[in-house]
């Protein structure tokens, strides 16, 4: 599937649709170095803004999954990505500060939900297990592909006219996006699978070990992954000012850096989601959560590096942490019978991206209490010790994985 994949018209459209659909996903964490202070905002009260954002997001994943179960993915996906483009366009014209920001974005968070769990269920649809687990990749490769996007043209954007600026094209771009997906799923079957009489939703996921042990290893992966996608750029711009740079110069190259990240995030996603298929999908959770944990632990410490230095290290730490992202997926539409994969997504995001929502202020909160407030924080090593414990619960979950055919 990995070189095949890119000859799938199909697929390839999806994605392309995605990468203009998320173009307002990031905008707020690039210019989060630049909006603090010009909004007068502590660690706490920029982590919130994330938070309700994820907040949002896990409602909507929910919202969305159940919906699709019901009605079908396809029609679903088409919903959200008209809704979604609508409350980016609002919040490009009209968050201007805290409260707005808090709101807005968190509706625009509330739109989004459908691109992904109905995502995951066209995928599951379209290709059979042999070929799943890298389609699920390539579709979550176009998520990290669409965050680096955001990030890049937030931050093109930040240098060039501000935050507004940033805010307005990245609220006009997921118009192109309804635009490629519309022609892309428009013949899609809209499929709506029959639910057996003797088995109800409790036995189908509570009583299945299996998914249990999934969903409890995605909100930990969760939390150290959307906790660290929401302070990244902060962090880069960090380092980068305490070795001189300009506040705003160190937001840009921050976005810059960060969405390299994704980018190499996007090559995770594809190549671990077809490993996957070839070794298995516990060895791969496995290696991946175990690694991304290492990291959380050890790389706040180092904040004082030469940045390419530590650019480096983020791309590492990028890679490890979403990697495991289309495993997990993919291994879950294997543990759930089709009638009850949207319940399943719709529990698993409920749940992870409330641990998501939750790891953005918690980070802030350790931020604020370690380090001196007005100042840009030198010492970022305990909060990002705080997501690295999501990290090794994540891997302990992994390890207990047994699909259940085994």
């Amino acid at each position: 599937m990995t070189g095949s994949m890119w000859r799938d018209g199909w697929l390839m459209a999806i994605g392309a649709g995605r990468l203009f659909s998320y173009a307002n996903f990031m905008v707020y964490a690039a210019c989060l170095a630049v909006l603090r202070v010009e909004w007068d905002m502590s660690g706490t009260q920029a982590g919130t803004i994330s938070a309700g954002f994820m907040v949002g997001y896990a409602a909507s994943l929910l919202i969305f999954s159940w919906l699709a179960e019901r009605f079908g993915a396809r029609r679903i996906f088409l919903l959200s990505t008209v809704m979604s483009a609508a409350s980016a366009l609002a919040f490009g014209f009209f968050a201007r500060d805290y409260p707005s920001a808090l709101i807005l974005y968190t509706l625009a968070a509330l739109t989004q939900g459908g691109m992904y769990t109905p995502g995951i269920m066209l995928m599951a649809e379209r290709y059979g297990p042999a070929r799943r687990g890298a389609a699920v990749g390539f579709l979550i490769a176009s998520t990290s592909a669409a965050y680096a996007f955001s990030l890049a043209v937030s931050g093109l954007m930040l240098a060039l006219g501000g935050y507004r600026l940033a805010f307005l094209v990245s609220g006009f771009l997921p118009l192109l996006g309804v635009a490629i997906l519309w022609v892309a799923v428009r013949l899609v079957p809209n499929v709506v699978h029959a639910r057996p009489g003797n088995l109800g939703v409790g036995a189908a996921l509570i009583g299945n070990v299996p998914v249990r042990r999934l969903i409890l290893g995605y909100v930990c992966h969760n939390w150290e992954l959307l906790g660290m996608w929401a302070w990244a750029p902060a962090f880069l711009a960090a380092s980068l000012a305490l070795g001189g740079e300009g506040a705003v110069a160190a937001a840009e190259i921050g976005s810059y850096l960060t969405a390299v990240m994704h980018g190499v995030g996007a090559i995770a996603s594809s190549s671990m989601g077809h490993l996957s298929d070839q070794l298995g999908r516990r060895a791969v959770l496995v290696a991946l959560a175990g690694l991304s944990a290492a990291f959380s632990f050890a790389l706040g410490w180092l904040v004082a590096l030469p940045v390419a230095l530590l650019a480096l290290l983020m791309l590492v730490y990028g890679f490890a942490a979403i990697g495991d992202s289309p495993v997990l997926s993919a291994a879950l539409t294997e543990a759930v019978p089709p009638a009850y994969l949207g319940s399943a997504l719709a529990v698993r995001s409920l749940l992870g991206f409330g641990a998501g929502a939750a790891a953005p202020v918690a980070f802030g909160f350790v931020l604020d209490a370690t380090n001196a407030p007005g100042a840009t924080p030198s010492l970022w090593g305990p909060a990002f010790m705080a997501l690295g414990f999501g990290g090794a619960l994540a891997a302990w979950y992994a390890l207990r994985f047994r699909p259940a055919a085994g």
